[in-house]
């Protein structure tokens, strides 16, 4: 089993890293593999093995859309064999991730539930078989200019394609909940009652915001989304 994250530029310590380490050592059984691609692997925990970014060729100047997740579709790609799940550094990690490995299946990603009647993966959580989709990555770097004017960002370009070939399928929602969109208390419920895991989640996906530590303190970046502080993510997120 391989478990891998990517770290690029300052938007995430080395923290982040080491905390999804930890989760993911707390929640699945046996042994695994666990590889962080980054150009900066300073302050990262010895167990994680470290390898260099891989290199895509972007225009300067535009605003980040993820595009450098599709690396991971390169063939050869970080010497990996095998199921491997693709984790954003921002998740957080409540229960035992052996069903995201047990469930039979060639690709799966959580749905993206911003635009939940659309065919669309939220790429913060994705299994896949490395070296198995070449095409991806290699259309992507042919054509950046037409795919980067049909869809917005690497995720609907991802799931456009896998959906194409026939290939994707969605976690169970309820393993892979939003924590905006699914902890929080309904309106006025959300001033009085604090923020809850729900029923068989496994990882709670992190988009937007807020992030975990914004989390923790009940600031949602939004005027329009109060709710209370969600304490009990320090009980998860750490080492």
């Amino acid at each position: 089993m391989n478990i891998i994250c990517m770290k690029w530029g300052d938007k995430f310590p080395p923290h982040y890293v080491n905390r999804l380490y930890a989760m993911v050592r707390r929640n699945l059984t046996g042994d695994f593999r666990f590889v962080c691609f980054t150009e900066d692997g300073s302050g990262i925990r010895e167990e994680v093995e470290v390898q260099p970014l891989p290199e895509l060729e972007l225009p300067t100047g535009l605003p980040e859309r993820g595009w450098r997740k599709l690396t991971v579709f390169a063939p050869g790609f970080g010497g990996l064999e095998g199921p491997t799940l693709f984790l954003d550094l921002d998740v957080v990690i409540v229960d035992s991730i052996d069903p995201l490995f047990e469930i039979e299946g060639e690709f799966f990603i959580a749905h993206d539930k911003k635009n939940p009647a659309k065919q669309e993966g939220n790429s913060s959580i994705f299994r896949f078989i490395p070296g198995a989709y070449p095409e991806i990555l290699e259309n992507f770097v042919n054509n950046f200019e037409r795919v980067r004017s049909e869809v917005r960002h690497e995720q609907a370009y991802l799931s456009r394609e896998m959906h194409r070939s026939g290939k994707m399928q969605f976690w169970p929602d309820e393993w892979v909940p939003s924590f905006k969109y699914k902890c929080l208390p309904k309106f006025p419920m959300n001033f009085f009652i604090d923020p809850f895991i729900p029923d068989e989640a496994k990882i709670l996906i992190f988009h937007g915001l807020p992030n975990p530590p914004e989390a923790v303190e009940g600031k949602s970046g939004k005027w329009y989304r109060h709710f209370k502080p969600a304490r009990w993510i320090e009980d998860y997120w750490c080492e």
